[in-house]
């Protein structure tokens, strides 16, 4: 499944009420290290099928942006039962990714 762009019409939906685990790509167009990490979020987004993958573009959500504090760009974050459990800034690697999921 390709990684899903949410709005705050859909985040309740998409992530905060998933039956599985969530990461949650907050990034922007204009961000550098955001399109470095961009094609490894959407290789998870194929690769997995026991997680899902959702990205937010800041400059379209401020709203979620903001209720999620999100300072600095590109902004992990791990959901599950609706619950953020872990928070990353920066470029990741797929491997880190990977470990931020568990696997």
């Amino acid at each position: 499944m390709a990684a899903i762009h949410v709005t705050k019409d859909t985040f309740q939906q998409e992530v905060l009420e998933s039956k599985i685990p969530v990461l949650v790509d907050f990034w922007a167009e204009w961000c550098g290290p955001c399109q470095m990490v961009l094609p490894i979020v959407e290789e998870l987004g194929e690769e997995l099928t026991d997680v899902k993958i959702c990205k937010v573009n800041v400059d379209e959500q401020m709203e979620l942006a903001k209720q999620y504090r999100v300072m600095s760009i590109p902004t992990l974050m791990v959901f599950k039962d609706g619950e953020m459990v872990k928070r990353e800034m920066g470029a990741k690697s797929k491997a880190e990714l990977l470990a931020m999921l568990g696997k």
